[in-house]
């Protein structure tokens, strides 16, 4: 048998590389060509979110959200906008943060034309009707009790109030009860008008598209026909306030098997210099199996079978999250652990092998989540919509790769401070003094 030889290895790269055109309208269009996807993924962008929300009616931009799928002048069934893009064996979906809005549907990539329609179509031309508002309010609280209902995702809502305090980032996306139940149309309405204009849009594709024939397609959906007063700025963002909460320990006690516990130090905003080296930290600390608190936490000390951290950046602001379950006889101890390797991080320097271990499995990571067109996708246009550019990736990664051990260290020092600690804990949980004795005493020092 005759065997064909293995072709040469080669360190050949196809480089993937976002563009930006802007429309007649002003709406900004990227384009992330990957001609061997089998996919179009498109999403819109909108720089709105729950933080730029008014408290009595907190919970609009993830309500209308929800509205955009529910009927539109040339789709007015409830179920015509989902149909048509499943119809076609696509998915579509959209999410909210505190921060912006985001709609966008997957298709096979012949089916493009009518991927860009539909989403045109659900953000630009919703009914909002009526009954379809009622009927969705029912939905939304649901939601709100659900997330209530379930420990992890209500432990970390705690978490944010005290890491906040009465401010729109300590808010919750979803909004509350109340607040759901003050909206009307009108609210709805206005939202639209005030931030649903085209220079506070980004519509990202990206696939195995032709940027010509996205711009094209983008230009006869949204490149006219926008209300008059479309063309001026939204309002300025309020600033985060520094402060946390009067109340950095906040506990909730229910008959659960296990405690929930989460911390949370206030950190960097989202374009800081040392945004590379606090990814960096937070891999050292609890970003994975081989992290310190995983390590001491789960291997060593047996007291939780999961223990992680991850840090999340606004404009203006930012926060370092540590969770961990455990039962409520090991709270104390996991906290105790907790602190002593954030007053570490502070006192000594991280070593050059493990420095070296995090960041190849962070700049690995990286790529490996760039794998997909939706992955181009959603990073181009979420990073355009908020920071007005789109960070190259060999960019990013020299950024990781620049990081040294003293900026590692450096960075723990700005964040592991003194007044700098919240907690928050769901379950069994009976020594409330005892916790708020250690958050209120923390020093790294």
């Amino acid at each position: 048998m005759l065997r064909q030889p293995m072709p040469k290895s080669s360190n050949h790269r196809v480089t993937v590389e976002p563009t930006i055109d802007v429309l007649s309208s002003g709406l900004r269009v990227v384009v992330t060509e990957i001609p061997h996807s089998q996919a179009a993924v498109l999403a819109a962008y909108v720089g709105v979110g729950s933080r730029d929300e008014a408290r009595e009616t907190l919970g609009l931009s993830h309500y209308l959200e929800h509205m955009l799928f529910k009927g539109t002048e040339s789709r007015p069934e409830p179920t015509a906008i989902s149909a048509a893009i499943e119809g076609a064996g696509g998915s579509l979906n959209a999410f909210t943060t505190r921060e912006l809005t985001s709609y966008w549907n997957r298709v096979p990539f012949d089916r493009l034309p009518l991927a860009m329609d539909v989403l045109a179509d659900s953000v630009r031309y919703s009914l909002l009707a009526e009954a379809e508002i009622e009927r969705e309010r029912t939905v939304i609280c649901s939601e709100i009790r659900r997330a209530h209902d379930q420990p992890g995702q209500r432990v970390m809502q705690l978490l944010s109030d005290a890491a906040y305090g009465e401010q729109a980032l300590g808010w919750e996306i979803a909004g509350d009860l109340e607040s759901v139940g003050a909206v009307r149309r009108g609210h709805l309405a206005d939202h639209i008008q005030t931030w649903y204009r085209p220079s506070n849009i980004v519509l990202s594709v990206a696939g195995n598209v032709d940027r010509a024939e996205v711009v094209e397609l983008a230009e006869r959906h949204w490149g006219s026909g926008w209300p008059e007063d479309s063309s001026e700025a939204t309002p300025t963002r309020r600033p985060a306030a520094r402060e946390m909460s009067e109340d950095l320990t906040q506990i909730e006690v229910r008959d659960l098997e296990q405690c929930n516990l989460a911390l949370a130090l206030r950190s960097i905003h989202r374009l800081d210099p040392d945004r590379y080296a606090m990814t960096l930290l937070n891999e050292v600390l609890g970003g994975g199996m081989t992290s310190r608190l995983f390590t001491e936490i789960r291997e060593k000390r047996g007291l939780a079978y999961s223990v992680g951290s991850y840090p999340t950046a606004f404009d203006d602001a930012g926060h370092l999250s540590i969770m961990a379950g455990v039962t409520d006889e090991h709270v104390l101890e996991t906290v105790d652990v907790v602190m002593d390797e954030l007053g570490k991080l502070v006192a000594q320097p991280v070593s050059d092998e493990e420095i070296e271990r995090v960041r190849e499995h962070v700049i690995g990571s990286f790529r490996l989540g760039l794998d997909a067109a939706a992955s181009w996708c959603h990073r181009a246009g979420g990073m355009l919509v908020s920071n007005g550019f789109i960070e190259p990736v060999e960019e990013t990664i020299a950024g990781y790769e620049s990081v040294t051990v003293a900026d590692i260290q450096r960075v723990a020092q700005r964040i592991v401070r003194e007044d700098n600690l919240a907690a928050a804990v769901v379950g069994p949980f009976e020594q409330a003094d005892d916790l708020r004795e250690r958050v209120g005493g923390f020093s790294p020092n």
